[in-house]
Formats: C-alpha cells, sequence, structure tokens
C-alpha cells in the first residue's frame, strides 16, 4: 500500500490560495493588506502553538501563509516604482527594457522587463517592472535578454495580471546592448535547430522543436488546435519529463566515466541550468527545474527523496520569489499534472490491472490522471471536453520522449556536427510526424469535443464530478462504504447526464436548427452591429455589439471558434463594446481612423492576444479567399474625424469559387452628408445585401440604397430602444430599392445565403417584415 508524505502540501495549497487572493488587491492597498495578513497569521500561529501542542497542524500553514504574505508586500511596492508613476497615468515615457523572448520580424507583442525609465535631465532610474510590448517592430531575429531603448505608452492591466502593464510602442526603438553570452548561446542554439528543421517537410518538422526545446514559433494554427483538441498540447511545454531526461542523461553518463557523486550532481545542475535557458524560463520549466534541483541536493545529503513534498516545497519556493506566478495557467496546469501523477497515477493503474496488464495499466493511467485533474482549469480557456484526450494520449506517450530525448540532441550537435544533428532530427521526425497525425485524427474523430459550461461555474462543476468518480473508485483511498460510493457513484451520473444534456443537447439542437451553409450572419446583440462573413475556410467579423456576452452566445450558435479577420468600421461602444469575446481568437484587425486613448486601448487588448493590425482606407482591395473586399470609405487624408462618419465602408463580393454567393455593402454608421460624398467618390454597385447604416437613422441618403438595390437589408438594432430606430423612412427607402428589411430585433439571429434557387433567408423568430424568401 503506498504511503503518501502530505505534511508539506497542505501548508502549500494555503500559500497558494493566499497567493491568488492577495494578488488581486488593488494595487492601492495590497501592501497594508499583505503585511496585515502576515502579521495576522503569525499571531495566530503562535495563540495556537500551545493549545495544539500535540498536533500543531495548523501551524505550519499559518506560517506558510504569513511567508507569501510577506512576499507579496515585499514585492508590490517595486511593481509601481515612483519613476512610473507618470507612465502609469499614460503619459508617453522613453523607457529602457530587457526582453523575456526572442522577437522577430513576425512578431507583434513580447513579454519583456521595465529595467530603466529615462528622466528628464537624461539620467535613468533603475526599475524591474514586468511588462508586455505591443506593436513591436524589429527587422531581425533579437533574442531575449536584449536591451532596447524607445518611447512607450504604458497602459494598466489587472491587478492580479502576471505583467503590470502593457507598453505601445511609439516610434522605433534601438537595440542598445545584447543579451548576456548565457542567454545568447541558448538562443543561438535554438535558431540553429529551427534551421536545421527547415530540410524537412509536414507536421514533423514544424512540431519537433516544441516537443525538443518547447519552440513552437513553426506550428501552424490548424495543427496547434489540433494539438489542444487532442490534449496532447502538454507535449510541447517543457515540463519535469524534459528535465528529468536532461539529469538522467548526465548521471547516467557519469556513472559509465566513474565520476564522484558531487561532481555528477554539480555537472546535472550546470547542465540543468542551460536546459531552463534554452528553452526559456516559462512557469513549467521553473517548477520542474526547482523539483529536479532539489532532489539533486536531497541526493547529495543522503536524504530520502519523496516527490509530494519537493513538489510542494517547489510551490512555495516558487511563489515566494514571484507571487504573481500563481495566477498563470501554465504553473497552475504544471502542478496540478505533476500532483495527479504522484497521487492519481499510482491507485488508479492498481485499479486497471484487474482488468489489464499491469505496464499496460500504468500506461493508460498516467495520461487519464493528468487529464482528470487538468481538465477543470482547461474549461476556463475552453469550455469543451476533449472526448479522445486519453485516446490520443495514449498513442502518442511511446513516440513523445523518444522524440523529445533524440531531438534535444539534435539540438545540441548542430552548431557542431550539422551532417550528424540532421541524421539525428530525421531519426526524432518520424514520432514526431507520429504525434502530430493522431493529433490531427483525434481532433477529427466525431465528437472529438464535448461542450461544457463555461467560466468558474462550468470549472467548479467538473471538479465536483471527478472528485465523485475518483471516491466512488476509491482513488487515492477507499472513503466510506460501499454503499456511500455507489450513491455517489449515481449522483455523479445523474449530474453528468443533466449537464450534457443541457450543453451537448442544447448544442446538437441548435445545429440542427440553424442552416450550417450561411455566408453572411446578423447577430442579434441588441443596440449595435455585429455582423460574419464567411468567405470560404475564413471567417470575417464586422464589429462586436456592445457585449461580449451576445457576441459569445452567437458565435457558440453558429460554432464560430476562430475569427481570421476582425473589421472594426470604428470605436462606439455599440461596435466594439463586446471584443472581450474575440480576444486571443482573432489573426487579423482591420481598422479606419483611432482618436481616443480608448480607441487605442480596444487595439491594445488586441494586439497582445496576438492579433495583427493593419489600418485600411478608400481604394484598398483586400483579398482572404475567394472574396473580394473594397474598401470605399473612409478617405485616406488627415480631415478625417473618427467616428461615425470615419466609418469603414466595405463591398465584399465573391469569385468563382463561389458564384452563388451574396454580395454585401456594409455602410458602417456613415450619416447623410457623408454618405453623398462617398458616392461621388467611390464606386457604389448593385449588391445582394446591405447592412444599413447606423440601425436605421433617419439620417440616411436615399441614392446609395437605390444604386445598391440589395434584396436584403440587415438593421442591427434593440428592441425597444430609445432613439427610434429603425425609422420607419429607411424601411420604406429599403423595400423601395426592392428588398426586404431583416432586423435583429424583431428577427434575432438572421443568415443569408444561396442555392440553386437563389438567395435564401433564415430568420431565428421568422414572421413580420422580411420573412423568409
Amino acid at each position: 500500500m503506498r504511503v503518501l508524505d502530505a505534511r508539506l502540501a497542505i501548508p502549500a495549497g494555503v500559500a497558494w490560495v493566499g497567493a491568488l487572493v492577495l494578488i488581486g488587491v488593488s494595487r492601492d492597498v495590497v501592501v497594508p493588506v499583505a503585511w496585515s495578513v502576515a502579521t495576522a497569521a503569525i499571531a495566530l500561529s503562535l495563540a495556537t502553538w500551545w493549545p495544539l501542542r500535540r498536533t500543531r497542524s495548523a501551524v505550519p500553514s499559518l506560517l506558510a501563509l504569513a511567508l507569501i504574505a510577506g512576499a507579496v508586500g515585499l514585492a508590490a511596492p517595486a511593481r509601481t516604482p515612483p519613476a512610473l508613476t507618470d507612465a502609469l497615468d499614460g503619459a508617453p515615457t522613453e523607457l529602457v527594457v530587457q526582453l523575456e523572448l526572442t522577437a522577430t520580424p513576425e512578431t507583434t507583442t513580447v513579454p519583456a522587463r521595465i529595467v530603466g525609465v529615462v528622466q528628464s535631465e537624461g539620467a535613468v532610474a533603475r526599475v524591474s517592472v514586468p511588462v508586455r510590448l505591443l506593436s513591436i517592430d524589429v527587422d531581425r531575429r533579437t533574442p531575449l535578454g536584449t536591451t532596447l531603448v524607445g518611447t512607450g505608452r504604458l497602459i494598466p492591466v489587472g491587478a492580479g495580471d502576471g505583467r503590470v502593464a502593457l507598453v505601445r510602442v511609439i516610434g522605433a526603438w534601438t537595440p542598445t546592448r545584447d543579451p548576456p553570452p548565457l542567454l545568447a548561446a541558448g538562443d543561438a542554439l535554438r535558431e540553429r535547430f529551427l534551421a536545421l528543421m527547415e530540410q524537412f517537410g509536414g507536421d514533423g518538422a514544424v512540431l519537433l522543436p516544441g516537443l525538443a526545446i518547447g519552440d513552437t514559433s513553426e506550428v501552424p494554427d490548424d495543427l496547434d488546435l489540433a494539438m489542444k483538441q487532442s490534449a496532447l498540447s502538454h507535449l510541447t511545454a517543457v515540463s519535469g519529463a524534459n528535465c528529468a531526461i536532461v539529469v538522467g542523461l548526465i548521471l547516467g553518463l557519469g556513472g559509465i566515466l566513474r565520476w564522484p557523486r558531487w561532481v555528477r550532481i554539480i555537472i546535472a545542475l550546470a547542465a540543468l541550468g542551460f536546459f531552463v535557458v534554452l528553452v526559456t524560463p516559462e512557469p513549467s520549466v521553473i517548477r520542474a527545474a526547482i523539483m529536479a534541483t532539489a532532489v539533486l541536493l536531497a541526493t547529495q545529503v543522503g536524504r530520502p527523496v519523496h516527490g509530494l513534498p519537493v513538489l510542494a516545497l517547489a510551490v512555495i519556493g516558487i511563489i515566494v520569489l514571484d507571487p504573481w506566478i500563481a495566477r498563470q495557467y501554465g504553473f497552475v496546469l504544471s502542478v496540478l499534472a505533476t500532483a495527479a501523477l504522484l497521487v492519481l497515477a499510482g491507485p488508479i493503474a492498481d485499479r486497471l490491472s484487474a482488468i489489464m496488464p499491469p505496464a499496460m495499466a500504468l500506461w493508460v493511467a498516467v495520461p487519464l490522471a493528468a487529464q482528470l485533474a487538468c481538465q477543470p482549469v482547461l474549461i476556463l480557456l475552453q469550455p469543451e471536453v476533449p472526448v479522445w484526450g486519453v485516446v490520443a494520449n495514449i498513442l502518442a506517450a511511446p513516440a513523445a520522449p523518444v522524440a523529445t530525448v533524440v531531438g534535444m540532441i539534435a539540438c545540441v550537435l548542430a552548431p557542431s556536427i550539422p551532417w550528424l544533428a540532421t541524421v539525428v532530427a530525421g531519426v526524432a521526425w518520424v514520432p514526431s510526424a507520429w504525434i502530430a497525425g493522431v493529433a490531427r485524427v483525434s481532433a477529427g474523430m466525431p465528437g472529438a469535443l464535448i461542450p461544457w459550461p463555461e467560466g468558474a461555474l462550468g470549472a467548479t462543476l467538473l471538479a465536483v464530478l471527478t472528485a465523485l468518480l475518483l471516491v466512488a473508485w476509491r482513488v487515492p483511498a477507499a472513503l466510506g462504504s460501499q454503499r456511500f460510493r455507489r450513491r455517489l457513484v449515481v449522483a455523479g451520473l445523474v449530474a453528468a447526464v443533466i449537464t450534457l444534456g443541457v450543453t451537448a443537447g442544447r448544442d446538437a439542437l441548435t445545429r440542427i436548427a440553424v442552416p450550417a451553409d450561411w455566408v453572411i450572419a446578423q447577430c442579434d446583440v441588441g443596440q449595435g452591429d455585429a455582423v460574419l462573413v464567411r468567405d470560404g475556410p475564413l471567417t470575417v467579423l464586422i464589429d462586436t455589439g456592445p457585449t461580449a456576452e451576445a457576441l459569445g452566445e452567437c458565435l457558440d450558435v453558429l460554432r464560430v471558434d476562430k475569427v481570421d479577420v476582425f473589421l472594426i468600421s470604428h470605436f462606439d461602444l455599440d461596435h466594439v463594446g463586446g471584443v472581450e469575446a474575440i480576444l486571443g481568437r482573432v489573426d487579423s484587425v482591420w481598422t479606419g481612423p483611432v482618436g481616443r486613448d480608448a480607441d487605442q486601448a480596444v487595439l491594445d487588448a488586441l494586439i497582445a492576444s496576438g492579433a495583427e493590425v493593419h489600418n485600411v482606407r478608400q481604394g484598398d482591395v483586400l483579398q482572404l479567399a475567394d472574396a473580394r473586399w473594397q474598401v470605399l470609405w473612409p478617405p485616406d487624408h488627415r480631415g478625417v474625424v473618427p467616428g461615425n462618419d470615419a466609418s469603414v465602408v466595405v463591398d465584399v463580393r465573391f469569385g468563382a469559387g463561389c458564384p452563388r454567393c451574396p454580395s454585401l455593402l456594409a455602410l458602417g454608421d456613415l450619416g447623410e452628408s457623408v454618405q453623398r460624398t462617398m458616392m461621388a467618390t467611390a464606386d457604389v454597385r448593385p449588391v445582394d445585401v446591405v447592412k444599413v447604416s447606423h440601425h436605421g437613422s433617419p439620417d440616411q441618403f436615399d441614392e446609395v440604397y437605390a444604386r445598391a438595390g440589395a434584396a436584403v437589408g440587415l438593421i442591427g438594432v434593440g428592441a425597444d430602444n430609445s432613439y427610434g430606430h429603425p425609422a420607419a423612412s429607411v424601411i420604406d427607402t429599403v423595400v423601395s430599392a426592392g428588398g426586404a428589411v431583416s432586423r435583429s430585433d424583431l428577427h434575432g439571429l438572421v443568415l443569408v445565403g444561396a442555392d440553386g434557387d437563389g438567395l435564401w433567408v433564415w430568420h431565428e423568430r421568422p414572421g413580420g417584415v422580411g420573412a423568409d424568401q
């Protein structure tokens, strides 16, 4: 029977929860709150020391909480130093930063640390503040550790964020100092390995750097999505397994060469340190390296090593060094996966060994334990459960260590013996390609993902169901009577059926009810605009409406997981207020003039989430898949004032790939006078669908609609709005031009498509003006 030493696990958990709470406190009061908690915890530990002298079980947890609170109290002032006061208020400031990740010409955002603030007299105030650079523009590969100087505008983020602010880069930034030799050597090794893999083809070549050294810069979006949907993305996140391989290779080599134990440990520690530099110090890497270091030091002094206490010490130590790491998903998932392997994998293997050979049982238990522990947290990132995740991990398990070890060897050999590195990389390519193939097949299987309630509710529900399953399965140990466990099984099954009925059942009904072959969709987002256009395999979103909730619900109904292009007509709240729903899901942004700081903040948030921003003007012609997107407004001159009358207007027409797809004229919020000017300077041609300007405001130029002659007029408008939208005159104008009106307040979601019989329109709530054509 396995006996777990969990004495440090509870203090580590208390410390972690304490950090999660404290770092979320407002920056104005976090220091006094942290020191108050530390003082109270110490006082309480002293007060309970004598009454609980026989067990004293609460004292370690209280001391751990005091330690973490003290760490927050000490670290918080350095995150908002006086030298950055003006900058945090939005004033452009000349900054000295050090990159924390390598930047390339393709990079749009990169984590960095402000290490200096240039004062008015030219002196540099030394600080150390973690930030993220936005719109960084470098003309060559710039390694992490490089020091840059330039002007930027700081955008403060939430108190619990690991970064203090986003930095919008203004103008050119100049490198002033190369990275330290060790960091430069690590980056050069990564660069040579990436160059080496360019001579190989297929998914195996782009995935191998991720498996070996955690570099996923060359992994395409579709493969990255497949890895996530098959629960294999952890293989490209460097973790304890990679650190164990490095340490094991050194210790094994030292044993063969009969090195003294202390020599083997010193060399192993040095190799581990360089490995951390090579793969960059991500949270999972830091946790794994600290655990490996603790194990090596314990081995040197001859003390027995137990996994759970080492993990607990690593968690406490890491959070003390950087309390804000406590909320980073990489750190959370790394700790949960490691704990699951230590606590759950063995008991699960014991249960499975009753129906399969012990070796196979352990093979299945390892990925199953990790997925059970991590899935509730993953729900916060994507509210779906990968059905085939365990199977995919079982199939990938034999290939992963081979690809990792052989790939690392190829990486090390690349600078010195390139021909041998090529041979070794070719060997590693085979298991890498296998893993990529498993990911793609698993992600493409029927029912690969089960929808699940999102947010904290969904995560909590899945965590509770997982706990019920484990208790009923007597993992990690039997609790209660067999009758009690049987009741838990029944309760868990009932809860699971209800949950799946509400989510998956609703999802299935929606798929049946909503036509799948739509080309243009107008979401019901209330008083605002949100229109989707499907351009072959790509999806373009025009505006978001006022709230993220309404847009998110529409995207879920339409099964839109990714927005390839987000077109911002202008920055009023009823057009960009829901942008939070698509952060992290957008590749490219098209926008017109930017005015207020709030406008730029929207773009900064999109850039920070990984999107690239492009300004568009009258005359621009953009070709995506099959459709031709022509920008009719605004003109490219300084007299254009951002706002309604500077709305981006586009004419969308499909080519030979979809000859029956409806064309679209999206008019933003242009008023009558500007519509007249646009008519005089741009070619407004007949279209199938017109997105009526400004939610049906009476401020319209009838000739635009007469020239367009659209069969369908889309109006995004809220029920019982106080503006009187849409005006009766506008409805008459659309109808007079030969069209039918589809308005979101009456019809809800509106879809437009085409088939052999011509144009069709589907309404979520049929009837009224503009019934199905």
